[in-house]
């Protein structure tokens, strides 16, 4: 697989060259400039596998056959939890992305990463430096807890992650470190994308990311895109339509992939009142705002990292951004919308899964079946579910194990130098 940097087209990698260094000059991001699509007769024969045989043969077909020979171990060693597609009211269903060990969609991607980069790093060092909005964090460090010679430092905003979210971040320990920013989580990004250009720390500490700008990351979450199709009936394969929650805006870029290798769909952008997307495509301005912060925080991003990709994807498609439907939706919208579902059907929706939700009954025109995205756990969002729809929403174990132990981070503000101080000198990862 050959990869190229979308800020410098000269720097071509392969896929594993780009797992290791996650990031490429000028902070820019891998991507493909070519793609092959299945046929119709292959995508059908695709859809009657189950998740695990399915995925690898598409992610084999992506990377190509002359890399990463244990690809196909992996996945059966990562995919090991279901992504069921639940009916909501007829028109709609939920492809419910929260059934792996941290209850978040990230399980997919940071499951598959892990065990992609500890196939290919060899004897090197590695330190994984990520920044959360939520449940990037936890997916990420469950995934890399107790691998050998992997160190993870996860960044995640002070006050805009829930507690179960931060439960899950910073009660583990061991090679896994926990850092509190007093700031919004596009400055933890800023901290990241700094730290992978400064090459002498990138160097001493063999500096990854497992954010969605690491490409494996990214194509791990392709495989459920096609796992939703499989459970639609046939009869209404042909005119589907997914609403995706977007913050980072990898989510959608790993279903436009889909797309682009022939999943008939379209795909609807829904976002809470962090909106830079949605206005840019209504105005063609890109004018990021402060963040706002929200009831569906993992959608708290200004300037979502993954959407040059999507741009590169719709160039190298021939698709317009014009195509696109989209929306905003507020806090009050949310916890409406969030109620007069549960009233209709009795389905419980988290604030990411309503705006998606939302959005796409806005949008979905006659004789389409609609697919939004459960990305979390409604029980990640216990108290705000609890207390918008009058509940007693039971937490699953795995929450509730975690939610008795005690935190362990260091807070800091939003400053690189402070940041890789507390790498170099309290963690010694250059060691």
């Amino acid at each position: 697989m050959q990869l190229v940097n979308l800020k410098d087209n000269a720097e071509r990698v392969t896929f594993a060259q780009a797992v290791k260094q996650g990031i490429g000059a000028h902070q820019g991001l891998f991507f493909m400039d070519k793609l092959e699509p299945f046929s119709p007769s292959e995508i059908d024969s695709l859809l009657q596998l189950d998740l695990v045989a399915r995925s690898q043969k598409v992610l084999r077909h992506l990377i190509g056959s002359d890399e990463l020979p244990e690809l196909e171990a992996i996945i059966a060693d990562a995919f090991t939890f279901k992504a069921p597609l639940v009916n909501v009211d007829g028109k709609s269903a939920c492809l419910e992305l929260f059934h792996g060990p941290t209850l978040a969609f990230k399980d997919f991607g940071a499951r598959f990463m892990a065990r992609v980069l500890s196939a290919i790093i060899g004897n090197d060092k590695c330190t994984i430096l990520t920044a959360t909005s939520g449940d990037t964090g936890a997916a990420v460090a469950d995934a890399f807890y107790h691998q050998p010679k992997i160190n993870v430092v996860v960044l995640y905003p002070k006050g805009m992650v829930s507690p179960l979210q931060e439960s899950l971040i910073a009660t583990l320990g061991d090679n896994i470190h926990a850092v509190e920013v007093d700031a919004p989580f596009d400055n933890c990004q800023d901290m990241v994308k700094t730290a992978f250009d400064d090459a002498a720390f990138k160097q001493a500490v063999g500096l990854n990311s497992a954010n969605s700008i690491n490409i494996s990351r990214l194509l791990a979450q392709v495989c459920y895109y096609f796992e939703a199709v499989a459970q639609v009936p046939v009869e209404k394969r042909e005119h589907l339509v997914f609403a995706v929650p977007c913050g980072n805006f990898g989510n959608i870029t790993a279903g436009l992939i889909a797309k682009a290798l022939g999943l008939k769909a379209r795909f609807v952008i829904a976002c809470n009142a962090n909106d830079t997307v949605p206005r840019y495509l209504k105005s063609g301005q890109w004018e990021p705002h402060a963040t706002v912060a929200t009831i569906s925080n993992a959608m708290d991003i200004s300037r979502p990292n993954n959407w040059p990709r999507v741009e590169a994807l719709c160039r190298l498609m021939g698709w317009s951004l014009q195509d696109f439907d989209y929306g905003s939706v507020s806090d009050d919208e949310t916890r409406a919308h969030m109620r007069s579902v549960h009233e209709a059907t009795g389905y419980v929706l988290e604030p990411h899964a309503a705006v998606a939700h939302k959005v796409l009954s806005e949008h979905l025109k006659d004789g389409e079946f609609g697919i939004f995205l459960g990305t979390a756990h409604p029980a990640k969002f216990k108290s705000e579910v609890d207390k918008t729809l009058g509940i007693d929403l039971p937490l699953p174990k795995a929450l509730a194990d975690r939610m008795n132990l005690a935190l362990d981070k260091k807070l800091m503000g939003a400053d690189f130098a402070t940041l890789k101080s507390y790498m170099l000198d309290d963690l010694k990862l250059a060691d």
